[in-house]
């Protein structure tokens, strides 16, 4: 793989809208969560060309979207690009990419929720992207960004450290809804509910592979594409899975889980990891999808020591950490860890 060179502070950074036209409908929440980005990093921050459309005008236009991704990536006073939001039919995006653009000038791209589409191109293309917070949803935290997703930034995307052991986050989390619509909201901090920590469902000693995964329902649209990865790549892999704001019927999600062994996939991971489910669940209904896991990956498939780590703070809550794609992991089974063994970003 691929891997981009790290943001330093005073690089230009491209905001882009390959899905939901939300800066257009919610421009003040947009501009907050740049305002934040550009104020904790230093960064200088511009737009692709369709950035601002209107939602209608953005879903209508989905060549629009990638060629202001392949405009973003052939800059090169761009040292990074960031989606403004998911949505949900990015994969029309699909057809208009170039994926040699891509592979010829690596940067930084950035987002999550429906953007796992472009990571899986970037995965084609050969090149490491990072699965974390876009413009409008983290960057533009109600009352500021989280501390904790802060410091994920700086030690994923400006050092070329390895990313290391991923710390507990230990001041709370949130899906709390605060209307985007109401802009008196956005100096309103969300209600945080009590940290819980990773659990261990099952599994013994260390597990290490590269990572590869996204959001499940996002998933469920790539599979069967030319973008969906082979049999070879899953091999060894440390397999990210999340789920979003809608949270899926737990039946649904175990045929989603269900497919993955049909296609061999869960017989050639060495891992899982889930974050914490999207969505305004129960305390209770939080570890519904671990349930469901276990159901499949254990009773159904007889899979007793593939190691499966849940409740991490990835994904559809905040704050949340940022996943490289394609460097190498560890999940600590005894010690209840999970490191980033590698670097994202190269020199």
């Amino acid at each position: 793989m691929l891997k981009p060179k790290p943001l330093a502070q005073g690089d230009k950074v491209a905001a882009i809208t390959l899905s939901w036209g939300g800066p257009g409908m919610f421009p003040h929440r947009y501009e907050a969560g740049k305002k934040q980005l550009q104020d904790a990093f230093g960064l200088k921050i511009v737009e692709t060309r369709h950035a601002l459309k209107d939602a209608d005008w953005i879903y209508k236009n989905p060549r629009a979207r990638a060629d202001d991704l392949m405009e973003a990536f052939a800059d090169p006073s761009i040292k990074a690009i960031i989606s403004t939001i998911g949505g949900d039919e990015s994969v029309r995006i699909l057809p208009f990419l170039d994926l040699k653009t891509i592979q010829q000038n690596p940067k930084i791209f950035l987002g999550y929720s429906d953007t796992t589409v472009t990571h899986f191109a970037c995965f084609k293309a050969g090149l490491t992207s990072f699965y974390g917070p876009s413009f409008m949803a983290g960057f533009a935290e109600n009352g500021g960004m989280f501390h904790y997703m802060k410091q994920s930034v700086q030690r994923t995307l400006f050092s070329t450290e390895p990313v290391g052991l991923i710390p507990n986050n230990t001041d709370g989390w949130t899906v709390e809804h605060l209307d985007w619509a109401n802009p008196e909201f956005q100096d309103t901090k969300r209600k945080l509910r009590l940290p819980t920590g990773p659990q261990i469902l099952q599994g013994q000693g260390v597990a290490r592979g590269h990572l590869i995964g996204g959001c499940a329902e996002v998933l469920e649209m790539l599979k069967g594409t030319e973008y969906w990865p082979t049999a070879e790549i899953w091999k060894g892999a440390i397999l990210f899975l999340e789920t979003s704001e809608e949270a899926p019927d737990v039946t649904i999600f175990e045929r989603w889980i269900r497919n993955y062994g049909s296609q061999g996939i869960l017989q050639s991971l060495n891992g899982i990891i889930m974050g914490r489910p999207g969505g305004q669940l129960s305390d209770e209904d939080l570890f519904k999808y671990d349930k469901a896991l276990l159901k499949i990956v254990r009773d159904e498939l007889g899979f007793v020591d593939l190691p499966i780590m849940t409740q991490m703070d990835f994904g559809h809550t905040d704050p949340m950490f940022i996943i490289p794609y394609g460097v190498q992991a560890e999940i600590d089974c005894l010690a209840n860890k999970f490191s980033i063994l590698e670097a994202g970003v190269s020199a």
